[in-house]
């Protein structure tokens, strides 16, 4: 209660006791920040607001002032400024940070599990409200009624069984039977008693900045959070101290996170994981979790993004027999992963984290403890080795020391492996300057990192048939070895406000792929008549760069196996109709171009079932020949440099795409390109792009003209020639092409003829989910 707070527009005096100027409640989630809805905390002017809290139980109020810091979700304008108060749509949190120092107000508990996980039961609140016009402190219990938005990231609770009125909104609620702050009060119902709440998890999708972070208070929820785990470590061992505690009230209840720490234990743990600089990246830290050898448990949304959410996850992992052995090795594993920057004390906190782990190895058995030992060892020992190294070798040697940071972009850690850098990769230990992404970086990253060896997010689209104006999607994350893990989906979104929908679940699966300058891939798979939508085009939310700006995009192709090849093989380059030599099969001379043999001619019908059997074999070929080829250009443009092949264009005249046979007949370097994708040709753009993913082209390139059929194209010409040769593999394309697209936003005029590229790469390696059946309509 005492943690509870009242926020009032920025008045002076008394006015702050008048009700007129209250805003609603909100609570101490770390010394100087306070959690509140956004709807309450933007009621303020220009984003400030007064902030009025206890000093103590029975205390007394003080006012200190505060202002809004980051808001979910984030509708900040250009200028920096929060929206409007109003009814925010959900997860509708705020942050508060208040702007003059305050040392004597406590702080809630928060609960480091999501709040998805608290399935029934009841839960307690408190808030301010307006009773006979003076503000007065509630609180109360309300009754789990279930859940809004399922299992997705921005799940709310229902609540009910109880009045809420105005003014609660803000407040915390709290789990009862383990003492720890689980969601904030968000809306109070119309209709019945109770309301909704949402989970403080939803914390984790505030903004990630693309640069890797320089120090703590780079990271907003890592401040807030880091700060909140050391309060109540402080808190529990303060000597002299002899009010109460959250960990206290928490050993009274009996509570046992993950069925093996005490709260005591549990709150020492978390105090030095928070000393530690927090993971790297998302990424990272899922890493660390997949590499337990006894984590099982499927991961939260929203993912982990500290080392407190870590711990969290492996609660609903952990047996009863090994469920010390798993927090002690992620423990182990916290105190020896990369980090994003280093401080003097980082260390110290390594060797106090490494003592609590051998204080709470004491459980178990002497084996167990001797491996940890070892660890350990083996940590001091690598380290001594390059401290000597350094100083025999002097500054810019590798040091493989407490938060070792690799400065170029090309640094890659493998998973479960002590770091190591890339080839000519300088590495810096301790904070460096704040650097800002340029395309000259990206260039250099294409060349030492392929962006396509590395989880990416993925995008999956589905026509609907009868409704050609909407589609189905989902959101996965994908990775390396084909595998994907879906995020959310949806049915029925009109194409036009696809973006819209799409923000929230691929920010999401951005903080899954992305590490700190590295963004990852974005891979849209699109039925063949979307293949030209343009994706890199996206802005989400609206007034952000564009996506391809932001990351590499591209396209592959959903419908592939489906394509009829008799559909868009007709006539080819020259004209001739179907029926000639198979360029490909001189064994086969008399085979069309779709692969079926000639029955011109009449048979004994006698002959049907034979026929038929000779159909389904050649098809059944046919169709892996054709699926061999695709892998041989695939392994081929991976293992040399590619070469550019203009398709449509001769000097700025058009001619027809060559036929799927044709195509199959050019050189396995070779990358097809369109020139006049959008313009007037002898067929139209889908079956264009048809005839080159059936013609075994994994990687392809075009450009759209967007209504410019005089546009001079030379350029366009030589440009894509220069850049597809210019890496050493198609792999980097897309970060090449990533490249481009940041280069022509920056206005540099050496780039514009590439306005409008777009690039398919559809690994053969690396199936769709369902093999194109996702979400098909019956």
């Amino acid at each position: 209660m005492a943690a509870t707070v009242r926020i009032h527009r920025p008045v002076v005096g008394y006015a702050l006791e008048e009700p007129a100027t209250f805003l609603g409640s909100g609570f101490f989630v770390a010394p100087n920040w306070v959690l509140t809805c956004a709807h309450v905390a933007c009621g303020g002017e220009g984003g400030e607001v007064a902030v009025v809290y206890e000093t103590a139980p029975g205390g007394g109020l003080s006012t200190a002032p505060g202002r809004v810091v980051a808001t979910l979700p984030d509708l900040a304008d250009g200028a920096g400024r929060t929206a409007p108060a109003g009814n925010w749509p959900a997860p509708d949190l705020a942050l508060v940070q208040l702007t003059s120092p305050v040392v004597d107000h406590e702080c809630v508990y928060v609960s480091e599990r999501p709040a998805a996980y608290y399935g029934e039961g009841r839960v307690l609140y408190a808030g301010w409200t307006e009773n006979e016009g003076r503000l007065q402190v509630m609180d109360g219990t309300l009754t789990v009624q279930g859940t809004i938005g399922g299992w997705s990231s921005d799940v709310q609770m229902r609540l009910g069984d109880n009045d809420l009125p105005y003014g609660v909104s803000g407040g915390p609620v709290i789990d009862p039977v383990r003492g720890e702050v689980i969601g904030v009060l968000k809306a109070r119902s119309d209709h019945r008693p109770g309301g909704t709440s949402t989970g403080i998890e939803q914390l984790r999708t505030l903004r990630v900045s693309a640069e890797r972070a320089t120090a703590e208070h780079s990271d907003v929820y890592q401040a807030v959070f880091h700060a909140h785990d050391r309060y109540h470590r402080d808190r529990q061992r303060h000597p002299a101290s002899r009010r109460q505690t959250w960990t206290d009230v928490q050993g009274r209840l009996g509570a046992r996170p993950g069925r093996t720490l005490s709260p005591d234990e549990r709150i020492q743990l978390l105090g030095r994981l928070a000393e530690l600089p927090p993971p790297e990246s998302t990424r990272g830290l899922l890493d660390i979790l997949d590499s337990l050898p006894d984590f099982q448990a499927f991961t939260p949304l929203p993912a982990p993004r500290g080392w407190r959410d870590g711990l969290g996850a492996l609660y609903e992992s952990a047996g009863d027999d090994g469920a010390l052995e798993l927090v002690l090795d992620y423990a182990m594993r916290a105190m020896s992963a990369p980090r994003p920057f280093v401080v003097p004390s980082t260390p110290d906190a390594e060797k106090a984290l490494w003592v609590w782990v051998w204080q709470a190895a004491q459980r178990l058995s002497a084996r167990y403890r001797s491996g940890l030992a070892e660890q350990r060892m083996e940590r001091l020992r690598r380290r001594e080795e390059d401290r000597r190294r350094v100083d025999r070798d002097g500054p810019g040697t590798v040091v493989d020391g407490p938060g070792t940071v690799f400065a170029g972009p090309g640094a890659v850690l493998d998973r479960g492996r002590p770091p190591h850098p890339s080839r000519g990769v300088a590495p810096t230990t301790g904070p460096r300057a704040p650097h800002r992404r340029t395309a000259s970086d990206v260039r250099v990253r294409a060349r030492a990192v392929a962006g396509a060896a590395r989880p990416s997010a993925l995008v999956e689209l589905v026509l609907r048939g009868w409704e050609p104006d909407r589609c189905d999607w989902s959101v996965s994350v994908a990775g390396p070895g084909g595998e994907a893990v879906r995020l959310h989906e949806a049915e029925r979104t009109p194409l036009a406000d696809l973006p819209a929908h799409l923000a929230g679940p691929l920010a999401e699966a951005f903080r899954h792929c992305d590490e700190p300058g590295r963004p990852a891939l974005l891979q849209v798979a699109l039925p063949h008549s979307l293949l030209g939508l343009e994706v890199d085009a996206w802005q989400l939310p609206p007034d952000a760069e564009p996506l391809g700006a932001l990351r590499p995009v591209v396209v592959r192709c959903a419908d592939r196996a489906r394509l009829p090849v008799e559909a868009y093989d007709e006539y080819g380059a020259d004209g001739s109709a179907p029926g000639r030599p198979d360029p490909g099969r001189p064994d086969r001379p008399g085979r069309p171009a779709h692969g079926r043999p000639d029955r011109g001619t009449r048979g004994d019908p006698a002959d049907a079932d034979d026929l038929r059997d000779m159909d389904d074999a050649d098809d059944a070929d046919d169709r892996d020949d054709t699926e061999e080829e695709r892998r041989a250009r695939w392994r081929w443009l991976h293992a040399h440099r590619a070469r550019a092949e203009v398709l449509d264009c001769d000097e700025g005249l058009r001619k027809p795409v060559p036929s799927v046979e044709q195509l199959r007949a050019l050189s396995h370097g070779t990358v097809p390109v369109l020139c006049r994708y959008g313009d007037l040709r002898y067929e139209d753009d889908a079956e264009a792009l048809a005839r080159i993913v059936l013609g075994g082209y994994g990687v392809a390139l075009w450009r759209r003209r967007h209504g410019r059929p005089d546009a001079v194209c030379g350029e366009f010409h030589r440009g894509t020639i220069d850049e597809i040769a210019e890496p050493s593999s198609a792999q980097y394309l897309p970060e090449a092409v990533h490249d481009l697209r940041m280069r022509l936003r920056a206005g540099r005029t050496e780039s514009f003829w590439a306005d409008g590229v777009a690039l398919l790469y559809d690994d053969p390696h690396q199936p769709l989910p369902g093999d194109g059946d996702l979400l098909e309509a019956p």
